[in-house]
């Protein structure tokens, strides 16, 4: 099934901690408004709104994956 993986969904241990950092840390706004924007765009190429070979997507999705894990350890060490 295609979705979209919001951090909400992936981190809910740290929604509280999610909402304040973005409200409060300039640094953690960039990197979730860039994971999200990410998110959305293969979310649409996967569900065939955009276009894209399959290498690029497979390099995509290994951007958020790395995203992800800096939002992590974002939040952890934060």
């Amino acid at each position: 099934m295609i979705t979209k993986h919001p951090i909400y969904q992936d981190f809910p241990e740290y929604a509280d901690k999610i909402k304040d950092l973005y409200h409060h840390n300039d640094e953690f706004q960039v990197l979730l408004h860039s994971y999200t924007e990410l998110d959305t765009k293969i979310y649409k190429i996967e569900t065939d709104e955009e276009l894209a070979m399959d290498d690029e997507l497979s390099h995509l999705r290994k951007d958020r994956v790395f995203l992800k894990d800096e939002i992590y350890n974002f939040l952890k060490n934060n």
